[in-house]
């Protein structure tokens, strides 16, 4: 069946960094969308990036322009999530998903297919 596992989280100070990373299984990795979400205690799921399987376009989050970068390695089936200059707003548990979808503009959670357990960002101020 498949998989995705998240990786990388923990507690960080603000203006720090942490990469995520997660590590899918069972399913076409080279022709899925995988994006990263965030959700917060009492919030909404939010989209926080995505990189296409077409042409690994990329779309972010407004908050996050700059400060993170999504990337992929279809050859180990990982896509990653590097995260500078954190702020304690970033703070949330962070999910992997795929979706068959191409564009990587799609920001709904409804769009996506596969999800991971999620991994815990915690930023300190």
């Amino acid at each position: 069946q498949v998989q995705l596992v998240e990786s990388g989280g923990g507690l960080v100070q603000a203006g720090g960094s942490l990469r995520l990373a997660c590590a899918a299984s069972g399913l076409t990795f080279s022709t899925k969308t995988m994006g990263w979400f965030r959700q917060g205690p009492g919030k909404e799921r939010d989209f926080v990036a995505a990189i296409s399987w077409i042409n690994s376009g990329t779309y972010y989050t407004d908050s996050v322009k700059g400060r993170f970068t999504i990337s992929r390695d279809n050859a180990k089936n990982m896509v990653y999530l590097q995260m500078n200059s954190l702020k304690p707003e970033d703070a949330a548990v962070y999910y992997c998903a795929a979706t068959r979808w191409s564009f990587a503009g799609r920001r709904d959670p409804n769009d996506y297919n596969y999800w991971g357990q999620g991994t815990q960002v915690t930023v300190s101020s």
